[in-house]
């Protein structure tokens, strides 16, 4: 078992840090992101480019599943995940993400993920869907 791995990767993690992302490890296989949309992640005058959005939605899942495995001295990397946006994020947004774990195997994990917009009533801006492969940290360097 290695909880250093989850300090490792929020001390690594620089463009979480960049974009403004705050991590909570809520209990193995359960975080939240969040993140306020400020003037440099607009695209337009109105709306934050949607990458920012993916970037967080690409944290919340990959998180989520590395969340379930770093006791077990595991990482994870991404196979795939695909987003679906309903709203746009807007200047001064509070943003709050949260991923679930829909299975677990032994090597793969499948994860799901919602933003909503905590200062809009909930708005949810996206949701996600991701698969995550499990491997044996000191692979990644950890």
């Amino acid at each position: 078992m290695n909880p250093e791995i989850i300090k490792k990767y929020g001390e690594s993690n620089h463009f979480g840090k960049w974009l403004g992302m705050e991590l909570t490890i809520l209990a193995p296989g359960s975080i939240e992101y969040k993140l306020h949309i400020r003037k440099d992640h607009m695209a337009t005058p109105n709306a934050a480019h949607g990458g920012v959005i993916a970037a967080l939605m690409d944290s919340v899942l990959g998180v989520t599943a590395l969340s379930a495995v770093f006791l077990e001295g595991k990482v994870v990397s991404t196979v795939e995940y695909k987003i679906n946006y309903f709203a746009p994020a807007l200047l001064h947004d509070q943003l709050l993400a949260t991923g679930k774990i829909e299975q677990k195997g032994k090597r793969l994990i499948v994860v799901s993920g919602e933003i909503i917009c905590t200062n809009r009533d909930n708005t949810c801006l996206a949701k996600g869907l991701g698969t995550f492969n499990a491997y044996p940290a000191d692979k990644a360097g950890y």
